[in-house]
């Protein structure tokens, strides 16, 4: 599989990641709950998919600097993820929604980047 192939590959993931993403938020913050537990493993399914790949791609290959930097900025937001599915979510409690929009901010941010790379 080509570079190119693996960064556009990593980012339809994100895309399908961050569709559901927006989705668990318009929950949390309209319907003032936590999103179903089958939404989030969907949402980190094709996250956890992207982030490898990506990885994968940055070791074996070598990927423009934007990309090292969108990586840097997934992995972050990946342990935000875990720490509001883990210490939130599965214990009943609802989302903290300044760790939320963080989370979201920072996935935002490396999608953007990530998008630079891949088609500048």
């Amino acid at each position: 599989m080509s570079l190119y192939a693996m960064l556009l590959t990593s980012f339809i993931l994100f895309a399908i990641t961050a569709c559901l993403g927006v989705t668990q938020v318009g929950i949390r913050e309209m319907m003032r709950r936590n999103p179903p537990a089958t939404v989030t493993m969907l949402h980190g399914l094709p996250a956890a998919a992207g982030l490898t790949l990506l990885l994968y791609a940055t070791f074996a290959i070598g990927v423009p600097r934007l990309a090292i930097v969108a990586l840097i900025l997934f992995l972050i937001a990946a342990g935000g993820g875990a720490v509001l599915n883990l210490v939130y979510h599965q214990r009943g409690q609802i989302l903290p929604r300044g760790l939320m929009y963080l989370h979201m901010l920072l996935a935002v941010v490396g999608f953007i980047l990530l998008a630079i790379a891949v088609f500048a």
